[in-house]
């Protein structure tokens, strides 16, 4: 069973990223997601990149029930110093900052993040919260399942309003 954690509005500062893009339905494809934070691991692990610091997320910018699943676009993210140079697949950018409704969410496997998405949803739209489409949304990941003793995904979960 899944933990949902009461929804909160909170300022987010911008983040600098390396990320990796992905356009192409990545709902319930876990192998998009290994292939992309391989891909992402592989290019900081030896540049020792990856430290306590380090924030592993995803931005995605399309809403599922509106935009075709081939179309729908996601950056598979880590933080980084503003030196670090990008190289190949791997691009830098800022993601933005500002207002953000976050929910914390301790999930039992990766079926579990549609229905966390809907939660925080129905938790805008009952507060009369308009959804800022300028930004992307993020899943903030807060540990690693592997690491965890029930392979549990701990995130929070991050919608823009204006």
């Amino acid at each position: 069973m899944d933990v949902l954690n009461e929804p909160e509005i909170k300022e987010i500062e911008e983040r600098n990223v390396a990320y990796v893009s992905y356009v192409g339905n990545y709902l319930g494809n876990t192998g998009v997601f290994e292939e992309l934070f391989g891909k992402l691991c592989g290019w900081a692990g030896p540049k020792q990149l990856m430290g306590p610091d380090t924030v592993m997320m995803s931005a995605y910018y399309d809403d599922p029930a509106v935009t075709p699943p081939e179309e729908l676009k996601l950056d598979v993210c880590m933080t980084i110093g503003d030196d670090v140079e990008a190289e190949g697949e791997i691009k830098k950018k800022k993601l933005p900052g500002g207002k953000y409704v976050v929910m914390q969410a301790e999930l039992t496997g990766p079926e579990e993040y549609g229905p966390a998405w809907e939660k925080i949803v129905e938790w805008l739209m009952g507060n009369n919260l308009e959804i800022d489409m300028s930004r992307a949304s993020y899943e903030i990941y807060l540990n690693s399942p592997d690491e965890h003793p029930q392979k549990h995904h701990i995130l929070d979960i991050c919608m823009p309003v204006k």
